[in-house]
């Protein structure tokens, strides 16, 4: 055996690797129930009267890192951008999007079906990785606009956050200051989850696997993003 058959064998255990790790994400989303906020979070959070910046911003941050679905998402959205401004320019869009969602849903109190919202997230999982995998050309004969899918989504995405924060009895001292920071810390747990996924993603582009196995692993996050949204829908169907 030569030293590249080597290489190859050890680059397709590496991406066998990777597209293993994504079912175990949808169990880990599915288990945590959506990721919604633990009792105990929402225990705490409720006591509180007035601004409680750290404890929102924190709650954001872990909100941010426990959803496998905005992590998906994000993952799908960043998987072929090799360039610096390109990854900067699209992940500001999502994060005007689910802002705009999240802070005009709970000010406004839109009353909107958190299983539905959660199906349409995961169906932009689906999306994404369709699009990565060339579907659109290859099935539609078409290139939709993946800037404008992208704020779209975050709108949804925001959406979502939305209606876990108005399971929580806040109080309406000190409302928008709490919002803010719980947005803050939204931003905060995307920054961090994305300086991971971007690291790996670099390492791998380096790999002989990655041409390979693109294709596949966007299959795997598109089967993904359909069991996240089956997932939602039969909670909906059951709730209703």
């Amino acid at each position: 055996m030569t030293v590249r058959d080597l290489e190859g064998v050890r680059g397709s255990r590496q991406a066998w690797l990777v597209v293993a790790l994504l079912p175990l994400l949808v169990i880990a989303t599915t288990t945590a129930l959506g990721h919604a906020i633990s009792e105990d979070n929402a225990s705490y959070v409720e006591a509180l009267d007035g601004p409680a910046i750290p404890a929102f911003t924190y709650l954001g941050a872990k909100h941010m890192v426990t959803g496998v679905d905005h992590l998906l998402f994000l993952v799908g959205v960043v998987f072929f951008l090799y360039r610096l401004k390109d990854v900067l320019l699209y992940v500001s869009l999502f994060t005007l999007g689910h802002s705009v969602t999240l802070l005009t849903g709970v000010l406004a109190e839109w009353k909107v079906d958190a299983y539905i919202v959660d199906a349409i997230i995961g169906l932009s999982v689906v999306y994404k990785a369709f699009e990565n995998m060339g579907g659109f050309e290859r099935v539609f004969g078409f290139a939709p606009n993946t800037r404008v899918a992208v704020l779209v989504f975050g709108l949804f995405h925001g959406l979502g956050l939305a209606t876990k924060v108005q399971e929580l009895a806040l109080s309406d001292n000190g409302l928008v200051t709490n919002l803010v920071s719980f947005n803050v810390g939204v931003e905060l747990g995307q920054f961090s989850a994305l300086v991971g996924v971007v690291g790996l993603l670099l390492w791998w582009r380096r790999q002989p696997s990655f041409e390979r196995s693109a294709f596949g692993v966007n299959a795997t996050l598109m089967t993904a993003g359909f069991v996240l949204t089956e997932y939602q829908l039969a909670g909906w169907m059951l709730n209703s």
